[in-house]
């Protein structure tokens, strides 16, 4: 059992944990990800590591409340604990020898690119972060995304808070300002890296997208997290999650990730009800 430290929600549907998990968070490197089941009986969901800190022993998730198995997670407090919490799982980020990147990060999956853009902070890069949102009520983030960024540019689809726009928009207007980057890293909505790879690959920058597919077991035997990457099969939990953003068929990861919609309505159902009867 591992112990809830510390439990803040972000905005209405997402929400931070501080996990007690001191051999996951002595090994925890950005890019990695956890497996996290909530009670004996709830799904496995893998979460990317938000933060880790080795002296503390604890490991930071962020989620948004989706599904099912999140929440049932979600609805733990502090000082309680989940049943499992498994990781580091997959490759590290590769971001040694790099001077200057673009952080690209889009809705929830600015969890993702916050502790990279931190990493690349203390490796001594420049670091240009690129965060959008739909709405001003959805932002996350946004000190910790300042203290470890030399520019951010915050966006919104309604133009409620930030700029007006979308990520794209931000990034083009940085290139055409004449920043060269050594790399571009987004993560965030499939939709969102695929137009963030389009608008690179006009400009000929490397570009890594960070991949979450449908994940089982965590070691690449279920194959329910393969992509086409180059047009060889990958998979994300054991390869990645980190690829070639010119390289992925996004299409295809977009295809199969809308083939258990009407599973997790059902589950998503059957855990509302479930912790209903155990409020009442």
């Amino acid at each position: 059992m591992y112990k809830i430290v510390e439990k803040t929600p972000l905005n209405p549907t997402v929400t931070k944990m501080v996990i007690e998990a001191p051999l996951v968070a002595k090994k925890a490197q950005a890019g990695q990800f956890i497996i996290v089941r909530a009670k004996e009986d709830s799904e496995r969901i893998p979460l990317t590591v938000a933060d880790y800190d080795r002296e503390g022993g604890t490991v930071t998730i962020i989620y948004q409340i989706v599904g099912g198995g999140t929440m049932e997670l979600n609805s733990l407090n502090a000082s309680e604990s989940v049943q499992d919490f498994v990781g580091p799982l997959g490759q590290p980020s590769h971001l040694d020898g790099l001077k200057k990147v673009a952080v690209v990060g889009g809705g929830v999956g600015c969890a993702i690119a916050y502790p990279t853009a931190k990493r690349l902070h203390e490796l001594g890069a420049e670091v240009h972060s690129i965060v959008g949102f739909r709405n001003k009520d959805l932002v996350i983030l946004e000190e910790e995304f300042k203290a470890v960024s030399d520019k951010m540019v915050l966006m919104t689809d309604d133009g409620s808070y930030g700029e007006k726009g979308l990520v794209t928009n931000a990034l083009e207007a940085l290139i055409k300002e004449g920043n060269q980057y050594d790399e571009v890293i987004a993560i965030g909505p499939l939709i969102m890296m695929k137009f963030v790879s389009q608008l690179t690959k006009q400009y000929n920058i490397k570009t890594t997208v960070s991949m979450n597919p449908i994940m089982i077991d965590g070691t690449g035997m279920c194959g329910g997290c393969r992509l086409t990457v180059g047009g060889e099969t990958k998979f994300a939990c054991v390869d990645g999650p980190d690829f070639d953003g010119h390289l992925v068929d996004f299409d295809e990861a977009m295809h199969r990730g809308t083939m258990y919609k009407e599973f997790e309505a059902h589950a998503r159902e059957a855990s509302c009800n479930l912790l209903n009867k155990e409020v009442k």
